[in-house]
């Protein structure tokens, strides 16, 4: 093929291709995120007000954030969150409770064992044994350097 059709190749695909709408997928990944993140906030601050340390009410939020996020994503209003917010909905808490549940969904007609406990961590894996093994050099070099 020589290089004057495949240019007008590509100039027929780019005018074919569908244009993201990014500024309307940015504003609703803002939007979710922060709902996301204010109804974490609030249940922290609830804990607080009913006399909980705030180290406490911070477990209380990540608890009940992670329970929220899991729970959505097994009767599948999560995914359809994901489908308008995007990367809003990849919030740290409920994002990784919903790349557990997710595969472990996914796969369990295949069985507990094979299944539901093998693919569970499919997704998150790489995300424990990257973060784990940072958290690890960054605590090491710290303790080298800074101590």
């Amino acid at each position: 093929m020589d290089e004057p059709i495949k240019q007008e190749y590509r100039d027929y695909v780019e005018k074919k291709a569908p244009r993201p709408a990014f500024l309307k997928n940015s504003v609703c990944a803002f939007v979710v995120g922060g709902i996301i993140c204010c109804l974490g906030q609030f249940i922290v601050k609830r804990a607080e007000a009913l006399g909980f340390s705030p180290v406490q009410a911070s477990t209380i939020g990540v608890v009940c954030m992670i329970f929220i996020g899991a729970f959505l994503t097994g009767i599948g209003v999560y995914d359809r969150i994901g489908k308008h917010a995007g990367a809003g909905s990849i919030v740290p808490i409920t994002g990784f409770a919903n790349s557990i549940v997710a595969p472990a969904m996914e796969f369990k007609r295949e069985g507990y064992v094979f299944g539901v406990g093998a693919k569970m961590f499919a997704l998150a894996g790489p995300v424990l044994v990257y973060g784990i093994t940072a958290s690890v050099v960054t605590g090491i070099v710290y303790y080298i350097f800074i101590e």
